[in-house]
């Protein structure tokens, strides 16, 4: 993924960062304190600029300033592009998968080279026929239920792209910490400033 245009810092380097005003939802859809953005060239100009910090903090450079994102899910998400082409919310094609988890609500999360993504829940069911059984057999209502409902437990595969991976099944509690990603960031300075009121 190229990398956001980092050269207003170094002109205005204490510009303070921004959180809580921009999120980044399920879907991969960009949100302004909540409501949707619909505008074009504000979606190409956050695609471009999205990054992370080395704590996992993900954000969107603004000029000088950085804007933090809160993620409702995952930092990256996955929509096929074509049959067998995956893409992230931000156009860029997928080169490789190289896991698979399943959640408890049955949500489908790929590591891709550039951290954990969500499949869109709009491109599962398309999704769906590359599961499989140990035994091979295309998974079933009955082998995904059983799957989710043993965490840690691989019992299910993904055939994607003459690769076989297995799919670990684990509690969306638990994916932030096992991926290195910061669902939330805080203002530490302002968290850890001494309050001032009486």
């Amino acid at each position: 993924m190229p990398l956001p245009d980092f050269s207003a810092m170094l002109r205005w380097p204490n510009v303070p960062a921004c959180y809580g005003w921009l999120s980044l939802d399920r879907r991969g859809r960009w949100r302004l304190r909540g409501d949707l953005l619909n505008h074009a060239g504000l979606n190409d100009f956050l695609h471009r600029q999205y990054a992370h910090d080395r704590h996992g903090n993900y954000f969107v450079q603004n000029g000088p300033q950085r804007v933090f994102v809160e993620l409702e899910y995952t930092p990256w998400v996955l929509h096929l592009a074509a049959a067998d082409c995956l893409a992230t919310q931000t156009g860029q094609t997928v080169s490789e998968l190289r896991g698979a988890a399943v959640d408890e609500e049955g949500n489908l999360l790929l590591e891709i080279p550039d951290g954990i993504a969500l499949l869109c829940d709009r491109d599962l069911p398309a999704l769906l026929h590359a599961l499989r059984r140990a035994d091979g057999q295309l998974v079933d209502d009955d082998a995904l239920l059983a799957a989710i409902a043993q965490p840690g437990v691989g019992t299910l595969t993904l055939d994607w792209q003459d690769r076989r991976l297995p799919v670990v099944a684990l509690r969306r509690s638990q994916v932030p910490g096992r991926y290195g990603f910061v669902s939330s960031p805080r203002d530490t300075a302002a968290a850890t400033a001494p309050d001032s009121t009486p």
